[in-house]
């Protein structure tokens, strides 16, 4: 997704770009999966979150997404399955969301969720006005008083599953309100509050998908890359990106084939820990960076039903009886829990085209623990006794004894494949996690530190990993390269900037009452550092 995006956005600014990819197909965990007789399913994404960073991107390069994409918006936007059989819708809509909030935790549970509400906005807005559309480039940009004011704001020392407790007294919708950082590929329990930002966007803006699939976007932003010159080259696999010398420049990039393409500049969309470690001479940092946390892997479904099952909606959760429990067999244990929660994509709900008249395209995502050769892990038997999870679980919540005998055909994507398919280290497959002390300067930079000319895109640099997360970090490279090289941009990349109204705006940057709390977030930092 990022690579296309930075090849329409660089093409449009006048550079001749090459596009190489290792595969025969496009969009990498974008990618669409077929069957032989027109089962259509999403590799990977599925949700189309934040809609106005794609709005914004088409509208950078001169086009509408309108006139690209077929949006259409779920309703509900999740059915949530509890261990004992009750149903949770979650909506849009608030005057469903209050039924079903008062029905749970009273009527004093409806101010507690908008105020849950507000505060995920907040989070929302800060984030993405101070954060997606930043380059941290050097620690001062990170540390900074107005930062310090705002990282207070963002309860980054909170836990996600923590703070929403406080808005919500049952069980059961602090678990609704918290399965979202499945989509990050982190535990609810280990992710910084700041994350209920994803709640916020699925309330206030809805969960859409494009009709063909999400691929669609992919293919589009191709698309307007060709139009502005840009070449596409499939099954080009990359041996090495042609360095020289330790502080030296990026001459191109070596293909597999022996193929040698020469270029001024290289825009790397490979996984970045693959990429410092496979793609570039060896460096300490490279060691480092492979050791860094991170996100779960999956082992994924992709069923072609019989038939319809009208008691799946276009996005359904199914939530283990021991929650937590179930986030630690993923990130502390690297197994598939005893008792997986998981997600399950029938696209077919909403997109007729994902499957033939009278039937259903189902895809089931489990969360597993990534490649990890410290533990024992046997993934043929992990997918075996994931599968029958999956189905037991299924066919008693759903009320369908003969589930399993309504699937027709079956593929599976698993931590290996992730990893062989695609270059995932580890087979992550979300890259590097969120963590305090992966987020922002501390996450790897867009540029490398002494190839001034080679370029990082993707899940594991800044701004982060999700789809809208890096189609921001998409313009924010565009944009470094265009000022590195001294390339004027266009006037459409210009994006207004919502101000946020704070103190500091009449006050000195460096007087005593805006050092202190960018004290505070030091010595903050400095302990949560020691204590982790």
């Amino acid at each position: 997704m990022s690579g296309s995006a930075v090849a329409a956005r660089l093409s449009q600014a006048g550079f001749k770009v090459t596009v190489v990819e290792k595969n025969d197909f496009s969009g990498g965990r974008c990618s669409l999966i077929y069957d032989e007789d027109g089962h259509r399913f999403d590799r990977g994404p599925s949700l189309y979150l934040m809609p106005k960073i794609f709005e914004e991107t088409f509208r950078d390069l001169g086009e509408k997404v309108d006139d690209w994409l077929d949006l259409r918006k779920c309703d509900p936007n999740y059915k949530v399955h509890f261990h004992d059989g009750e149903l949770v819708e979650l909506s849009c809509d608030l005057a469903a969301m209050k039924e079903t909030i008062e029905r749970i935790e009273g009527p004093a549970g409806y101010d507690r969720f908008l105020s849950f509400v507000k505060e995920s906005h907040t989070h929302y807005e800060i984030s993405v006005n101070m954060v997606l559309r930043k380059n941290f480039e050097v620690i001062w940009d990170l540390l900074t008083p107005r930062n310090a004011f705002e990282a207070l704001k963002l309860h980054v020392f909170d836990k996600i599953y923590t703070r929403a407790s406080r808005y919500f007294w049952s069980e059961r919708l602090r678990r609704a309100f918290t399965f979202q950082t499945m989509y990050m590929g982190m535990s609810p329990f280990d992710a910084p509050a700041t994350y209920n930002l994803l709640q916020y966007t699925e309330i206030a803006e809805g969960i859409w998908y494009p009709i063909g699939g999400f691929n669609k976007v992919v293919q589009s932003l191709e698309t307007i890359a060709k139009k502005n010159g840009a070449e596409f080259r499939y099954s080009c696999p990359v041996s090495k990106i042609d360095v020289e010398g330790k502080d030296g420049k990026a001459k191109g990039v070596l293909l597999e084939s022996g193929e040698r393409i020469d270029a001024d500049l290289v825009v790397c969309n490979a996984d970045l820990i693959y990429a410092y470690g496979n793609l570039l001479p060896g460096t300490p940092y490279s060691t480092t960076l492979s050791d860094k946390n991170l996100t779960s892997s999956s082992i994924s479904f992709y069923w072609s039903m019989k038939q319809k099952i009208p008691e799946l909606d276009c996005h359904n959760i199914f939530l283990a009886e021991k929650y937590q429990d179930s986030f630690d067999d993923i990130f502390k244990r690297f197994q598939l829990p005893k008792e997986p929660s998981f997600y399950v994509n029938v696209p077919s709900r909403i997109d007729p085209s994902a499957a033939p008249e009278g039937r259903d395209t189902i895809v089931v995502l489990v969360p597993v623990g990534y490649i990890n050769s410290k533990v024992k892990q046997d993934f043929p038997a992990m997918i075996e006794l994931a599968r029958k999870r999956i189905l037991d679980i299924m066919s008693q919540r759903l009320g369908i004894t003969n589930f399993g005998d309504l699937i027709l055909r079956e593929r599976i994507s698993s931590p290996e494949d992730w990893k062989n398919d695609f270059n995932l280290h580890k087979g992550s497959i979300l890259g590097l996690s969120h963590d305090i002390f992966q987020v922002l300067w501390f996450r790897p930079s867009t540029r490398h530190a002494s190839y001034k000319n080679l370029y990082f895109v993707g899940a594991s640099t800044q701004p982060g990993t999700g789809v809208p997360i890096v189609l921001c970090g998409a313009k924010l490279v565009a944009n470094q390269v265009c000022k590195d090289l001294k390339v004027e941009t266009p006037a459409s990349w210009e994006t207004p900037v919502k101000k946020i109204k704070h103190s500091l705006d009449v006050i000195h940057p460096w007087s005593p009452i805006t050092i202190a709390p960018l004290l505070v977030l030091l010595v903050a930092l400095f302990f949560y550092y020691l204590l982790h």
